[in-house]
């Protein structure tokens, strides 16, 4: 082989490690961070965004909820995990907001690969308390459904993240 062939093929390898490296970066920089928050393209080739209020329905009928005998109304005061390797864990709602997620700054780090680094959190607002997926990848589970928007909540609500199960109390 030729000098200049050699230095061609040491050149490609020197760009194509590179390229690898950054791309680990870029994927660690995702994982301790979260995504970024403005529009993105969708994989389809339209424009989403993860964070974006979502739009109303167009004038469809919202069929009335069957009342529920046995879940209360009042509002929960406390969150404790029935599932997952942190069963037994018990978080008061106070004012502060409660996150869950992989990140070690989450009120309860959930260790599990299905959980995003920043995956949910509970907020208080206009005096209940509002369960927000923060834009995980596998998304949030309330009483057996995926949750698309924000969803009030109420003594008895489960909320499944990844192999953990939460539940609120009064």
């Amino acid at each position: 082989m030729s000098e200049f062939t050699v230095t061609v093929f040491r050149f490609a390898f020197f760009i194509i490690l590179w390229l690898f490296v950054f791309g680990v970066a870029g994927v660690l920089r995702r994982d301790i961070f979260g995504p970024k928050k403005g529009p993105r393209k969708s994989r389809r080739g339209g424009k989403a965004s993860r964070n974006a209020a979502p739009t109303p329905a167009p004038s469809r009928p919202t069929p009335a909820p069957a009342p529920a005998p046995a879940r209360p109304q009042a509002h929960p005061g406390s969150v404790r995990v029935t599932a997952g390797p942190l069963a037994g864990t018990l978080v008061t709602l106070s004012g502060a907001p409660v996150t869950f997620g992989r990140a070690p700054d989450n009120t309860i780090v959930i260790s599990d690969d299905f959980a995003s680094s920043h995956h949910a959190r509970i907020v208080a607002a206009n005096g209940s308390w509002v369960l927000e997926d923060l834009g995980s990848t596998n998304g949030t589970i309330v009483d057996g459904s995926p949750m698309h928007s924000p969803i009030s909540l109420r003594i008895g609500t489960q909320i499944t993240i990844g192999h953990t199960t939460l539940e609120t109390q009064s």
